[in-house]
């Protein structure tokens, strides 16, 4: 009998020292870094898109005539304002493309705005406009900086859980790898401004 309680107990210890090994807990701790480097990205692109219908606003009042450059910016903020956002975007590296896709396109529409107000020299001396630009560089400054953070995350969660043998544990428990942002086709290409 005492050798069975020994031998019970030898066993309980080898598998508590075994799992402790198997990166579980820090597998969620990473996984949790990435969920919340994640939020920190939508945060700023909440931010953004807050600050358009401001944008648009001043902007309509000076140029009634670029309809077609407003209707965009409207059109891709409303894009991205109907995607679904939560966890399941991170899950699935699908969706993920198409909200970076609807955000990439926000992007676009709001340089096109940008570069219409330079035919607006009233406009450009607005001091609500200047205002709203200068928030938006820096809100754009902060994406640039909250996907950083993002990148880095995910590439320490998927480094790790690649190792063994957590990559044991993470098939065990459905982890998959995180999706990472990539840049568009073509963003390697500095756009070209014209002004004709």
């Amino acid at each position: 009998m005492k050798m069975l309680s020994k031998s019970l107990i030898a066993l309980i210890l080898a598998s508590t020292l075994s799992l402790s090994g198997c990166g579980y807990n820090t597998l969620q701790v990473k996984d949790e870094a990435v969920t919340a480097a994640w939020s920190e990205v939508q945060n700023q692109y909440q931010r953004r898109a807050d600050l358009v219908p401001n944008l648009v606003n001043v902007v309509k009042g000076y140029a009634k005539h670029e309809e077609q450059v407003l209707t965009e910016v409207t059109q891709a903020r409303a894009n991205v304002a109907g995607l679904k956002v939560d966890r399941e975007v991170l899950e699935d590296p699908e969706l993920f493309q198409r909200y970076q896709q609807a955000q990439s396109q926000l992007t676009g529409a709001l340089s096109r705005l940008i570069a219409v107000s330079e035919n607006y020299p009233d406009l450009k001396a607005n001091e609500q406009f200047r205002d709203l630009q200068v928030q938006l560089e820096g809100t754009e400054n902060r994406i640039a900086v909250a996907r950083n953070r993002y990148i880095s995350s995910v590439q320490d969660f998927n480094s790790y859980a690649r190792q063994f043998p957590q990559v044991m544990t993470a098939k065990v428990i459905g982890m998959e790898p995180k999706p990472n942002f990539t840049a568009e086709a073509g963003a390697q290409k500095a756009p070209t401004v014209s002004f004709e």
